[in-house]
């Protein structure tokens, strides 16, 4: 029994130390120590993680905006081309119709009224048809030269006429609402 009492009262006495060396303040100091290293390392996680996920915002935040405009763009291409898909076929009729205007250009007799006149009805046709597309002529004569309207082969002088105003259309030319197929050539006065 000796022996057990040499142990009970050993086991009290290292509590009793556990209980010192935490009361003599010499362990808490060096928790104390290790805690604002522990806490200065959580906090430059910390940052680095908040700046990863600011990083990655901006980036989601521009792949959205990028991907709005991309949507806008396409909208916009997509409308352009129902605004004008029937631009190349019109482009590739334009000369059959100023041959159609040619051939109403020629006097008209007995023997040729019949053609002229079927010829007129098919001419009358073909305008519409290109009217209801949004085809319309290009005003000329008289007008003010529009670069962009007209293209100029010709130059007289008049001093009856305005300077560079269209006297004479050469080529009828043709816009597409409010894009231009094929300019008119036209002559203008200096």
């Amino acid at each position: 029994m000796n022996e057990k009492d040499n142990q009970t009262t050993s086991e009290p006495e290292n509590e009793q130390e556990i209980i010192d060396v935490n009361d003599s303040g010499e362990q808490p100091e060096e928790n104390e120590t290790e805690q604002p290293q522990e806490e200065a390392v959580e906090n430059d996680e910390i940052a680095k993680l908040q700046q990863e996920k600011d990083e990655t915002y901006n980036r989601l935040v521009r792949l959205q905006a990028e991907f709005d405009n991309y949507k806008r763009r396409t909208l916009k291409e997509r409308e352009a081309d129902r605004k004008y898909k029937s631009q190349d076929l019109i482009t590739e009729l334009l000369p059959a119709i100023d041959n159609f205007e040619r051939a109403l250009q020629v006097e008209v007799t007995e023997e040729n009224k019949s053609i002229i006149d079927g010829i007129m009805m098919v001419y009358r046709q073909l305008q519409e048809a290109l009217t209801s597309q949004g085809v319309e002529p290009i005003k000329t004569e008289g007008e003010v030269f529009d670069p962009n309207l007209h293209h100029a082969v010709m130059q007289i002088e008049d001093e009856n006429m305005d300077s560079n105003t269209v006297v004479e259309e050469l080529q009828k030319g043709y816009q597409l609402k409010d894009r231009v197929i094929r300019p008119a050539m036209v002559k203008v006065n200096k």
